[in-house]
């Protein structure tokens, strides 16, 4: 096995939370809020973008949508860390999560997954009827991700049509219904998580290449530069879309502008072959949300 563990040792959950539960936080990693922020931000883009001209986003719905990226993050890592147990042991960054080293039970993990899931579905049913049917279906995607690394070497795509879902959720869950605007937010949505997500595979290309696991990281290899501006490129351009569909102005596209500045730091910077570096730019992604959510949110106000 090669690098290191990705859960830290005393941090905030060593330090102030009672030992039974912390193995539960960790399988949920919230610790690592990158993951929840990344599954957010293109609900609450759509959100946004769903606003009247001169109106705040729903507010209501991007607390709900907040709680539920938490909540529905974590019952996503607990199918994915069920699925793959055995392959996480056998990886140095993944060899000490809850079910990997034994910390935890499947069986204690599938209460904790039912859990979770009720907890989702309380969410759910705050919404219009049209969003209850589409945040259902997304389940079957959430059900599905853990096992792409097994049968395609593009598991990045399958996680992209995943935690993009919100794109689509949102537009329904503040008008009832969908639209070209989201549906186009959510394809760019798609190709960021192609961006992002190859990246952070790089971290892991040696010890997958051991297990037997597929990647994009491992597909693209030396041509993954090359590849990372297509999916930029490609994010950029249905999110210029979607604005347009959605009558955004000019404050929106230089939101838009500013991510594609991010976007080309990472690309420019990125040190595939760095773990740390992997990481960190993996990291980043989060502002790309703010910014974006932040033009879509100013430009509406000032409609």
């Amino acid at each position: 096995m090669t690098g290191a563990s990705d859960i830290a040792t005393g941090d905030w959950v060593d330090r102030r939370v009672p030992a039974a539960l912390r193995p539960y936080l960790r399988l949920a990693r919230v610790d690592r809020p990158i993951g929840t922020w990344l599954l957010l931000f293109p609900g609450w883009w759509s959100i946004a973008l769903a606003a009247p001209p001169g109106v705040w986003p729903d507010i209501e719905a991007l607390i709900l949508f907040a709680i539920g990226a938490l909540v529905m993050r974590g019952a996503g890592c607990t199918v994915n860390d069920i699925a793959d147990r055995d392959f996480d042991a056998r990886v140095a960054r993944t060899a000490n999560r809850p079910l990997a080293s034994g910390a935890l039970s499947v069986r204690q993990a599938l209460v904790f997954l039912v859990l979770q899931l009720l907890a989702g579905l309380a969410i759910l049913l705050q919404f219009p009827p049209f969003a209850i049917g589409l945040g259902t279906a997304s389940l079957v995607l959430v059900a599905a991700y853990p096992f792409m690394k097994r049968i395609t070497w593009w598991p990045q795509a399958f996680l992209g049509l995943t935690f993009n879902w919100g794109a689509l959720l949102g537009w329904a869950a503040v008008t009832g219904e969908l639209a070209w605007a989201a549906v186009l937010l959510y394809v760019g949505g798609i190709f960021w998580t192609l961006f992002y997500d190859t990246i952070y595979a790089h971290q892991d290309k040696t010890d997958d290449m051991l297990v037997g696991v597929k990647s994009t990281a491992l597909r693209l290899g030396a041509q993954t530069k090359p590849w990372l501006v297509g999916f930029a490129a490609a994010a950029l351009a249905f999110w210029a879309c979607a604005l347009i569909a959605a009558s955004s102005g000019i404050i929106a596209l230089a939101g838009l502008f500013g991510c594609a500045a991010h976007l080309a730091w990472q690309w420019r910077d990125v040190d595939l072959d760095n773990t740390q570096d992997c990481l960190r730019k993996f990291r980043s992604n989060r502002f790309i949300g703010w910014i974006l959510f932040a033009g879509i949110v100013l430009d509406r106000l000032l409609a």
